[in-house]
């Protein structure tokens, strides 16, 4: 969330995701995803970094997993697309004999 104030002097926090436009005529003018728009105090060139300083920590935190996490791993493909298997499960093999 980024911090914008309003022109009543308002404080609000703002999701950065539902910005549309920002445009500066007198008065800088927020348009929402939804249609809504905001007049706010900040420059358009301060709301831009606020959104880039906001959308540079979001990446930050979700690299704490870990410089190689396991979930990311992709997994080698054998014959005909199938993911290869170190050991053929015994409930899958088609071929077992009777005893």
């Amino acid at each position: 969330m980024i911090l914008v104030t309003r022109l009543d002097r308002q404080v609000m926090l703002l999701n950065p995701d539902l910005i549309v436009t920002v445009e500066e005529t007198p008065d800088t003018v927020i348009t929402l995803l939804n249609g809504h728009h905001l007049l706010v105090r900040e420059r358009a060139q301060v709301l831009l970094n606020r959104v880039v300083a906001y959308r540079t920590m979001v990446l930050r935190r979700s690299g704490s997993a870990g410089a190689n996490p396991k979930y990311l791993a992709r997994r080698r493909l054998g014959q005909f697309g199938r993911p290869k298997q170190d050991r053929p499960d015994p409930q899958l093999s088609f071929h077992h004999q009777d005893s």
